[in-house]
């Protein structure tokens, strides 16, 4: 893949999930991606019913389910993994689906219509040479 093409690829992901910190200094910001995600509808849901340990072991759970490893070549500690092959936005929703089956809503998904799913996907242009 082309340089040109993993920055515009880059560029789309983040129209899809915004992962700059100035994004996060507005909690009052709208919940307007797409449907099914934490920034859309699925992360209007209140988290309740577990404590700050369950949030603690939801990460690490989270962190383990994101690397590209079986189970059983785990490491005995996240410290052991190794993250320049972890995508950050797995462990972010890896963790928020944790978070849900410990409240006991996993999946925590509305019925959706065909139109609602690809109504807030972007398109963009594959660079030439691709």
């Amino acid at each position: 893949m082309t340089d040109e093409f993993l920055d515009t690829l880059a560029d789309v992901i983040e129209k899809f999930a915004p992962s700059g910190l100035l994004e996060t200094l507005d909690r009052q910001r709208p919940y307007n991606g797409q449907p099914w995600t934490d920034l859309g509808g699925r992360g209007k849901t209140e988290i309740k019913g577990i404590t700050f340990r369950d949030l603690h072991d939801c990460f690490i759970r989270a962190c383990y389910d994101s690397a590209p490893i079986e189970p059983k070549d785990y490491p005995k500690s996240i410290f052991g993994l190794d993250w320049n092959k972890i995508d950050p936005m797995a462990v972010q929703q890896n963790m928020s689906c944790w978070v849900e089956r410990y409240m006991g809503i996993f999946p925590n998904l509305p019925k959706l219509k065909e139109e609602d799913i690809w109504k807030d996907i972007p398109t963009f242009e594959i660079p030439e040479g691709r």
